[in-house]
């Protein structure tokens, strides 16, 4: 053998070798550790830093407090429901009303138009007999004041009052 090549057993390369992998293993472990460790300590750091820095100078709200503005809240809640709802009856009152108007009014609106043909019937026949009448006094006038008398039998046209 050479001084150049010396060769080990393999058992005694094998021992090498895990010693290694152990001193790795055990400087991974330690390395995680430190680095968990020096977290902590940054965490712990940065809370005191922020409770230096922004004390509480008001009292945080009581669980207390809370409960009784929930249950205000939930009171005020059914109220305006109780509200909403009686404005949705008064809606569905309010709408049957309208369109119990506007039927009315339609009604009404049929019923001027009647009206209307009737009145103007009316003062059709009111002009004639004004001019007849104006015709029969014309006439009378000139017989030399002689006055008949007509008698009506009640057999005239509608709307003769």
């Amino acid at each position: 053998m050479t001084s150049a090549t010396v060769t080990r057993p393999v058992a005694i390369r094998e021992v090498g070798a895990t010693n290694r992998r152990a001193f790795r293993r055990l400087l991974v472990t330690l390395g995680v550790a430190g680095s968990l460790l020096l977290a902590g300590m940054t965490v712990r750091a940065a809370s005191l830093w922020t409770a230096t820095q922004a004390p509480l100078s008001v009292a945080p709200v009581s669980v207390e407090s809370l409960q009784s503005a929930l249950d205000q809240e939930r009171a005020r809640s059914a109220d305006l429901q109780r509200q909403l709802a009686s404005l949705q009856s008064s809606t569905g009152q309010l709408s049957s009303a309208l369109s119990e108007a506007q039927a009315r009014a339609g009604q009404d609106q049929s019923t001027a138009e009647q009206l209307r043909a009737s009145l103007a019937a009316a003062q059709d026949k009111l002009t004639k007999l004004q001019a007849s009448l104006a015709a029969a006094a014309k006439q009378s006038t000139r017989s030399g004041g002689t006055t008949g008398t007509t008698t009506s039998t009640g057999g005239g046209e509608p709307y003769d009052d």
